[in-house]
């Protein structure tokens, strides 16, 4: 009932700041107005790091710690993410000042790290690890600030900034490890208007920190846990040795700057890209690919299937057309029941399921509610809405089963719910078990995969029941043609109608409309940035609908005019065609963009490639077959038959 509540408040929320807010961004949560000296909470994250994909959460390391430790209660996509939102010591007041704090609070006695502490810091800043901190639910970013390629004279002007998500837990040099033990915290905020009367009020817009690295001789700290900080150029770097013990300081220091940014528009800092022009060639050139398919197709339906139908309709004619070769000849055979049609239909209705999921998460988070400042609301939503869209892929399933003469509905229903879920639970216990062993927090916890599986035997599986109940009591697809008893010999083919060339030659066009975009996808995924440009994404889908669509009609009638009349696997395994191109683009990725060495980074990023090549094969496969489906009974009904 609470969680009813919770969600009702969270609608509500948002419907007002829709009306509020004039800005394109609609916030997960209502901004939280500080007064000054109020404190500023600021939580910790996880680690993580692009050349190992293990989260680690933040207290796996010594850092100082509070007296009690709370964990933030977290939503099923933090969990699946590895987010541990925990507290830390960091004392930090509204638009107040610290020139220099010692974090654990005896500034006379050092942190002293153990062998086996030094040893695991050496080893993360070694596999390259970033620290994730929030303030007000802002994550922190580090400013690099590079000359951008213009001429010499703008160069001493004007400087290019771009935004590093989290800081660097330390660094290399020579060998040598180093930790950055100091963090210069940098708050914008913004002034809120208030009446004349009233005490001013501030909103948090940007956190950014800078990482420093100083030597526990050269940070000089007094009984108030006060310190100063070395002149810039006179300090030396906090070594770490991984061989003996290390004495250290954990220091901070705040300051507080005003900035013209709306809250609203805070998440900007962080979304900001570069590259938008990318996009819209992309989008051009995915749209190019249509058209040019849409000009194929329609040579092939205008000229090709009129003459054909005409020929076929001449009635004074029907001796010669006969003897002719073409599609009409396999009349008798095109509606054929194919082999396992349950396996079939089962992996249709999982392919139905997936594009109902997919269409529904990105149109909602085109629209702004699944953005990032909503922690884990993608993968949250994302995973209740496969469940719940499992009426749909039943009832489809269920319909098309009945059609290809299928008579035990329940093994049917049994076998949508479970073959695809099942698969990808298998893939990702087995890939889970790994994480475990490396104590990551990226591991989903027992009762988290306990509780999924009972979304899924206790939603999606009744779900699928009832949707293939209805499908199965709908009349069957009707059919234009009657099937004969005997079937027809299949003449032999040519060898560009092998089903492998088909599906190199299917899977070209729709990857070709989609693959810029793919860039940024794996490296939101593999390189913990952030994606948010799903109105691009959104036209991407439609335009990978369509092509997916055109290329399957044309691909079936080329195999109809060969007189291969058995389609139905066919035109399923070749309309996800691009789902192999998906794989080899992986691959690619891989060797040429990520840093991963180790064995078990790299069998996490294959077995979760896997999936979503086997998630985007079904996809696209579903979305091909009906198509093909719909333009086969299409020219059927058109010609007359005897």
């Amino acid at each position: 009932f609470s969680f009813l509540q919770e969600r009702l408040r969270y609608v509500l929320g948002l419907l007002l700041l829709l009306h509020s807010t004039d800005s394109f961004y609609v916030p997960g949560v209502a901004p939280i107005n500080f007064h000054r000296n109020d404190p500023v909470e600021i939580k910790a994250v996880k680690l993580t790091s692009s050349r190992t994909q293990l989260p680690y959460e933040y207290y796996s390391l010594p850092f100082c710690q509070p007296s009690k430790i709370t964990y933030k209660a977290e939503n099923l996509g933090e969990v699946l993410r590895g987010d541990r939102i925990v507290n830390t010591p960091f004392q930090v007041s509204m638009n107040v000042e610290k020139k220099c704090e010692v974090l654990c609070n005896f500034p006379n006695k050092p942190v002293t790290l153990t062998v086996e502490q030094s040893k695991l810091i050496a080893e993360r800043i070694r596999e390259d690890y970033y620290v994730h901190l929030i303030a007000d639910n802002l994550p922190v970013a580090t400013r690099l600030e590079f000359y951008s390629n213009r001429e010499e004279e703008e160069k001493k002007k004007e400087k290019d900034v771009q935004f590093e998500h989290g800081y660097r837990l330390g660094f290399m040099d020579n060998n040598k490890f180093y930790l950055h033990n100091h963090l210069s915290f940098i708050l914008y905020y913004h002034r809120e208007d208030v009446e004349e009367s009233q005490e001013h009020t501030y909103r948090v817009v940007r956190f950014e920190v800078i990482p420093q690295s100083i030597k526990l001789e050269d940070l000089k700290a007094d009984e108030k846990s006060m310190c100063t900080l070395p002149e810039a150029t006179g300090s030396a770097p906090q070594e770490i040795d991984p061989t003996k013990e290390n004495q250290l300081l954990f220091t901070y220091s705040v300051h507080w700057e005003e900035s013209d940014i709306k809250w609203a528009s805070r998440w900007d800092t962080y979304l900001t890209m570069s590259d938008v022009q990318i996009h819209w060639f992309s989008i051009i050139n995915s749209v190019v690919v249509v058209f040019f398919l849409s000009g194929i197709l329609s040579m092939i339906i205008i000229r090709t299937l009129r003459k054909d139908i005409a020929n076929y309709n001449k009635e004074d004619d029907i001796e010669d057309t006969m003897e002719e070769s073409g599609w009409k000849l396999v009349h008798g055979d095109v509606f054929r029941p194919p082999q396992y049609p349950m396996i079939l239909s089962s992996l249709l209705g999982s392919g139905i399921q997936l594009f109902c999921m997919i269409l529904i998460v990105i149109f909602v988070a085109m629209l702004g509610m699944l953005s990032p400042s909503s922690r884990g609301a993608l993968m949250t939503t994302a995973c209740f809405l496969f469940m719940f869209m499992g009426v749909f892929g039943g009832f489809f399933a269920g319909r098309l089963y009945r059609t290809l003469k299928g008579h035990r509905w329940k093994k049917g229903a049994f076998c949508t719910a479970t073959l695809y879920p099942g698969v990808v639970f298998g893939i990702c216990f087995v890939l889970n078990c790994f994480i475990w062993g490396k104590h990551s927090s990226g591991a989903v916890p027992f009762p988290t995969m306990v509780a999924l599986l009972c979304m899924w035997f206790g939603i999606s599986l009744p779900l699928v029941y009832l949707g293939y109940y209805f499908g199965f009591r709908k009349q069957p697809y009707d059919n234009p043609v009657r099937t004969n008893q005997i079937p027809r010999q299949i003449p032999e083919q040519r060898w560009y109608m092998n089903k492998f060339v088909g599906i190199l030659m299917a899977g070209i066009l729709p990857f070709g409309a989609m693959f810029i975009e793919l860039f940024f996808i794996f490296s939101a995924i593999w390189e913990n940035q952030f994606y948010y440009l799903f109105g691009f994404l959104f036209l991407v889908f439609i335009i990978l609908v369509v092509s997916c669509s055109q290329i399957s009609i044309v691909m079936v009638y080329f195999q109809l005019c060969a007189e291969d009349y058995r389609w139905w696997w066919r035109t399923f395994l070749v309309s996800g065609g691009s789902a192999f191109y998906v794989l080899i683009y992986a691959v690619f990725y891989f060797v040429n963009k990520l840093d991963i060495v180790e064995f078990i980074p790299s069998l996490l990023y294959f077995g979760y490639t896997a999936l979503m090549v086997l998630s985007f094969w079904l996809l696209t496969g579903t979305i091909g077959f009906y198509a093909a489906y719909m333009f086969v009974r299409k020219i059927y009904a058109a010609v007359k038959i005897d």
